[in-house]
């Protein structure tokens, strides 16, 4: 379903892709039209202390995805020097680093874009401010929005969230539902759809609201294949959500 009210088509070519269309006009003739079907735009926003499975496991089934179906992916920051999932808050950790393809002011026009959590959603350091202002004005142009973990907060803290219903990490669930009083904070949920806005709970769900992204857009078997090419066994009920239960909510 388009989340602004209209039906999303999945068109088959003749060479077998699809494509999706909020038109039912057919993918050959669309292709005929345009010389090939228009990609999957997605983007990651990325800031030092991201927790590295918010991106990652997202990524991995935009990965997979992109086999069958044209993707394109950018990964965005303030520069373009590689970024950390270390944050300050934990000195002692290690980390990895993710060279970002663009940056806030050169970042390409997206249908998809995922927020992920980490240590580093939390403060004023520059990086996340200038997050949350591209979050804030890319928004009106993004045909969907797909937080991860504590990433509903920085979602939070640039507006966005302001009037939706939204779910974020359990452990963390006071700190960041504290930082804009105008969402309406689902506490028992595994992930939380509201329009073209899905959040998901803490860190290994934004697997599973990526799965059910891909399931909702592309259909149930290509979800199936892709999950289980992976080796994946999702959590399909979105109000399942057992961490609530352990962290008192």
């Amino acid at each position: 379903m388009n989340p602004d009210g209209g039906n999303y088509y999945l068109n088959e070519r003749q060479d077998g892709l699809y494509i999706i269309s909020n038109s039912s006009e057919t993918a050959n003739d669309m292709s005929e039209s345009q010389g090939k079907p228009a990609p999957l735009r997605v983007g990651i926003v990325l800031f030092p202390g991201f927790q590295a499975l918010d991106v990652f496991g997202p990524v991995d089934c935009m990965n997979v995805l992109s086999w069958s179906h044209s993707v394109t992916l950018a990964l965005i920051s303030s520069t373009l020097e590689p970024v950390t999932t270390k944050s300050p808050a934990s000195a002692n950790a290690i980390g990895q680093s993710v060279v970002p393809t663009h940056t806030f002011a050169t970042a390409p026009s997206l249908d998809l874009l995922f927020i992920p959590g980490g240590l580093g959603t939390r403060g004023s350091s520059p990086a996340i401010e200038e997050a949350i202002s591209y979050v804030r004005n890319v928004y009106p142009q993004l045909g969907y929005l797909i937080t991860v973990c504590t990433g509903a907060g920085l979602a939070a803290r640039a507006g966005v969230l302001d009037g939706k219903r939204a779910t974020t990490n359990k452990m963390a669930w006071a700190e960041i539902t504290s930082l804009r009083v105008d969402v309406d904070w689902v506490p028992r949920a595994r992930w939380v759809i509201d329009g073209k806005i899905w959040s998901s709970s803490g860190v290994s769900a934004g697997i599973d609201v990526t799965f059910a992204w891909i399931e909702e857009v592309y259909g149930s078997e290509l979800a199936r294949k892709i999950s289980d090419s992976m080796e994946y066994t999702r959590h399909k009920d979105p109000t399942h959500d057992p961490f609530a239960e352990l962290y008192g909510l």
